[in-house]
């Protein structure tokens, strides 16, 4: 499954797109210096979102929606379209 498909069904399990969540997590307190797992522990009491999900989100929380460009492009079935994640939506993602 691709970066981007993990926030897609991150939104579909939650009714929230991925950028909502960043949002709400940066006024919970959680930014770039905390660590996954009270991250990983929030999303799965309030959303029950499982690990893999969640650490979809925690490097979109800590680290941005950018992401390495060692999967971009290629044939494998973890491939992305690009190198910067769509966090407004799956129905607005100009990468569909």
């Amino acid at each position: 499954m691709s970066f981007q498909a993990y926030l897609d069904n991150i939104e579909t399990k939650t009714g929230r797109t991925p950028r909502e969540l960043v949002e709400e997590a940066h006024a919970k307190g959680f930014d770039e210096k905390t660590k996954a797992t009270p991250i990983v522990e929030w999303l799965a009491a309030d959303y029950g979102l499982g690990r893999g999900h969640a650490m979809a989100l925690v490097h979109v929380i800590t680290k941005g929606p950018q992401i390495s460009e060692k999967h971009v492009g290629t044939d494998g079935t973890h491939s992305d379209l690009t190198n910067v994640l769509w966090l407004d939506g799956r129905a607005t993602n100009p990468n569909p």
